[in-house]
C-alpha cells in the first residue's frame, strides 16, 4: 500500500540524537543497578508513544523526557534549548514530567509529582504513562528473574516503590481515563499489586485504624481506589481476626478500615 506520509522525520532523529548525547555520550549512565546503557528507557518510551499513535511532538517528548532532569551542568539540556530546537509544546510537555528540585528527599518528589499529575494536558499524561509502562514493566520483568532480591537496587526498597508506581498509575488513569494507554497501565497496575500483596495497597492507600468502639456498621466509606461508596453492612465486607477486623472494597479488596479491638491481658 503506498502513502505520502512521512513516518520518521528529521525533528524525531533530532531528538533521539540529544538523548543519546545528554544520556550516553555526556555521561554513560546505565539502568539503576545493571549494565544496560540508560538511553535504551528514553528510546522505549518514544516507542510506546509511537505505537499508540500519538502526535509527533509527544512522540519527541517521551524521547527526551529525562534530558533536563538528567544532564549535566557543563552539558545542561534547558527547556530553552528544546523550545528553540523543538518548539514550545515540546518544551512544555518535557517540563511537565520532569522533577526540577533535586534537594527534596525521595518521598517530597514522589509526593510532588503526584500532585502535579492533576494539572497535566493529555500530551503529559501520554509521555509520563508511557514513562511508567517501561519502567513498570522492565521491573515485572527482572521479578520473573530475580523475584525479590532484584528490588535491591533500589534504595527505598519494594514496597515504597510500587506503592508510588498505583498511586502513579492511578492519578494518571484518573486524569484521562480515555487515554490511549490507560488499558496497558491498568495491567500492569494489577501485576504490580500481585507481586507486591495486600501491604503494597496498604501502603499506596493507607487504612484508617481506628477502635471498636468508634466503629458502625453504618459509618460512610469512599474507597481511594476504584470510588466505590457504602457501608460495611451494605458490602457485607467484613473479616474477622482474634483481635481485629478489616473492612475492604467489594470491588477492589482495597482494605479501607481496620477496627482494632482492646487487648486484656
Amino acid at each position: 500500500m503506498e502513502t505520502n506520509k512521512i513516518v520518521y522525520s528529521t525533528r524525531i532523529q533530532s531528538a533521539i540524537t540529544l538523548a543519546i548525547k545528554t544520556h550516553e555520550l555526556d555521561d554513560k549512565q546505565k539502568r539503576k543497578g545493571k549494565d544496560i546503557p540508560y538511553i535504551v528507557h528514553p528510546l522505549t518510551v518514544g516507542l510506546i508513544l509511537s505505537h499508540a499513535g500519538v502526535d509527533e511532538d509527544v512522540v519527541i517528548a517521551g524521547i527526551l523526557h529525562d534530558t533536563i532532569e538528567d544532564s549535566q551542568e557543563e552539558n545542561k539540556v534547558t527547556r530553552e534549548l528544546i523550545q528553540e530546537a523543538f518548539g514550545a509544546e515540546v518544551a512544555e510537555l518535557v517540563l511537565s514530567v520532569t522533577e526540577t528540585d533535586k534537594s527534596l528527599s525521595w518521598d517530597e518528589r514522589k509526593t510532588a509529582a503526584l500532585e502535579h499529575v492533576e494539572h497535566f494536558s493529555k500530551g503529559s499524561v501520554l509521555v509520563k504513562s508511557a514513562d511508567i509502562l517501561s519502567n513498570c514493566t522492565e521491573i515485572l520483568a527482572d521479578y520473573e528473574v530475580s523475584g525479590d532480591e532484584m528490588f535491591a537496587r533500589f534504595n527505598n526498597g519494594k514496597e515504597p516503590v510500587l506503592a508510588n508506581y498505583i498511586r502513579a498509575i492511578d492519578a494518571l488513569v484518573n486524569r484521562w481515563p480515555e487515554s490511549p494507554l490507560t488499558p496497558d497501565l491498568k495491567a500492569v497496575r494489577v501485576q504490580l499489586a500481585q507481586i507486591g500483596g495486600k501491604l503494597i495497597q496498604m501502603s499506596a492507600y493507607p487504612s484508617q485504624i481506628i477502635a471498636n468502639a468508634d466503629y458502625s456498621n453504618t459509618m460512610p466509606l469512599t474507597c481511594p481506589v476504584c470510588g466505590w461508596q457504602g457501608t460495611p453492612k451494605d458490602g457485607g465486607i467484613i473479616e474477622h481476626y482474634d483481635t481485629l477486623h478489616d473492612v475492604s472494597c467489594p470491588k477492589c479488596n482495597q482494605m479501607l478500615v481496620i477496627v482494632q479491638y482492646p487487648v486484656i491481658l
